[in-house]
């Protein structure tokens, strides 16, 4: 299984699909974390059963994406970036642009 460089928040692009060149902000994972929904892409429409205040009807919600299609946006190179690791002084390990150097775990 491939390590999941990208988290909940994060910004990205998506590189194929219908969705292609568009980018957004993460809101959630699927349970094997595979697939990603992203805020406002791959709207999807849902049969909502009416609940007990009555609200019901045809929803529009994100549908998922797969993670292969989804590469972060760097924030200082505002570019797709691949992403590394930095261990700092501390001792944490923080995600970072090889792009630019810049860290996305602050």
């Amino acid at each position: 299984m491939q390590k999941i460089k990208l988290k909940k928040g994060d910004v990205v692009k998506v590189l194929a699909g219908k969705e292609q060149g568009k980018s957004g902000k993460i809101l959630q994972f699927s349970k094997d974390r595979t697939r990603a929904y992203v805020e406002k892409l791959s709207m999807v429409k849902r049969h909502q059963r009416p609940d007990a205040k009555g609200k019901g009807g045809i929803v529009e919600k994100e549908g998922a994406i797969h993670m292969s299609n989804l590469a972060l946006v760097c924030r200082k190179c505002n570019s797709v970036a691949r992403v590394g690791y930095r261990i700092l002084e501390d001792g944490r390990k923080v995600r970072v642009c090889k792009k630019c150097k810049e860290m996305h775990d602050e």
